[in-house]
């Protein structure tokens, strides 16, 4: 009789929503600490303006959702970035709108 696997127990890294499903990854830079996750264009189903280039994330666009690590991060503190406005976001910062 051939073995089973049994599947591996996954435990949460950290306390930050989104952890325990493993859908998360941390990211820490010299803007802080930010709990990331990437959104793949077949679940992008809404309009987004990213804060990086000032422009729209349109539904089917692939991105990353970010918002700040830790007890001071909070669900309404989610931005919708584009992936190449989010790896030049230390080189640029957001634009001049305010969130």
């Amino acid at each position: 009789m051939p073995r089973r696997n049994r599947a591996r127990r996954v435990e949460p890294r950290t306390g930050s929503p989104g952890f325990g499903a493993g859908w998360a990854r941390s990211e820490s830079g010299p803007d802080g600490d930010w709990v990331v996750r990437s959104v793949p264009g077949a679940q992008a189903t809404k309009t987004y303006r990213c804060p990086g280039c000032d422009h729209e994330i349109r539904p089917g666009v692939a991105h990353v959702v970010a918002w700040p690590a830790g007890e001071h991060g909070s669900v309404t503190d989610r931005r919708h970035w584009h992936q190449s406005c989010w790896k030049a976001r230390t080189r640029r910062g957001p634009t001049r709108r305010r969130w």
